[in-house]
């Protein structure tokens, strides 16, 4: 993933959603050739010359000062993971170097955590959205993930690729453009990933709407939110999701699915967990580790 090119587009898709007027800039008298701001008006907006702008849009301004990215992310009005995003694009290191090769392993204590969470589904995730240990109820609300070869539990992998994905998961569009979202983000933290970029090129060239939702340029970090899926034996279940980094492991998400205790979903978690109640001992160490 090119340094240069992914900053630059990144920065005119962030300029293009921004007018003049919004800004308090004439918008002039002829018609704009494309929507937005021009390079000129957010390098006024963000106090620096046109040219320096150019050169930094370009990728050739080397590293900018943290007063400077500030006062591109007021100019461009970006939100804090936009604003971090962008630091991570302009600062990253222009070389190839490998990042994220360590095998990532969920510790002993997370993993018990995830299976004494037995009335909601729950689960880990590491980079690039791979899968690294779910609890019983959300193998059965999601997938089957244990059931796939380590390499290809991944939740991009089921939201955009799986064809139940699409039945099961409430608002579909907008859970998988979120997930891309998600990608991007990291993308621009970790350009060398090659398990990434393989990734990437699999969506590309496998889901239909990658392209346009990856070219929108979206970054996000998961945190709340609500969803819905589509159970085939006892019908729509509605979650609040909680997600956070367990301490210790910034590359680790724990998701928890919530439900309000006493709801139609929360009667309908515990008569899964009665049908799909599993004598076997669950694997301690999360089965084998993730790349």
């Amino acid at each position: 993933m090119d340094r240069s090119s992914e900053l630059a587009d990144f920065l005119r898709s962030r300029r293009a959603r921004i007018s003049p007027e919004e800004v308090g800039l004439p918008a002039g008298p002829r018609a704009r050739r494309v929507p937005g701001l021009r390079r000129d008006e957010v390098a006024r907006l963000a106090g620096v010359s046109s040219e320096y702008y150019t050169r930094l849009e370009q990728g050739r301004s080397g590293h900018p000062s943290a007063e400077v990215v500030d006062a591109l992310a007021r100019a461009l009005r970006l939100d804090p993971v936009e604003r971090e995003h962008l630091d991570d694009l302009l600062n990253r290191p222009a070389t190839a170097r490998q990042t994220g090769t360590a095998p990532q392993r969920v510790r002993p204590g997370l993993h018990l955590m995830l299976q004494t969470l037995e009335h909601v589904p729950a689960f880990v995730i590491g980079r690039r959205t791979d899968v690294l240990a779910t609890n019983r109820l959300a193998r059965e609300v999601l997938t089957d993930f244990d059931a796939l070869p380590a390499t290809r539990r991944n939740l991009a992998r089921y939201y955009l690729l799986d064809p139940t994905a699409r039945e099961k998961v409430g608002d579909w569009a907008r859970i998988a453009a979120e997930t891309v979202a998600i990608l991007r983000l990291e993308a621009g933290r970790s350009p060398h990933d090659r398990r990434l970029a393989d990734l990437v090129g699999e969506l590309t060239l496998r889901c239909p709407e990658f392209t346009t939702w990856w070219s929108d340029h979206r970054v996000l970090r998961r945190t709340h939110g609500n969803k819905t899926y589509h159970h085939p034996e006892v019908g729509e279940l509605h979650f609040a999701y909680e997600s956070f980094q367990p301490p210790g492991d910034p590359e680790q998400t724990l998701c928890v699915y919530n439900v309000e205790p006493g709801s139609p979903t929360a009667d309908a978690l515990r008569l899964l967990a009665s049908w799909t109640a599993d004598p076997v001992r669950p694997r301690i160490d999360g089965g084998r580790p993730m790349g």
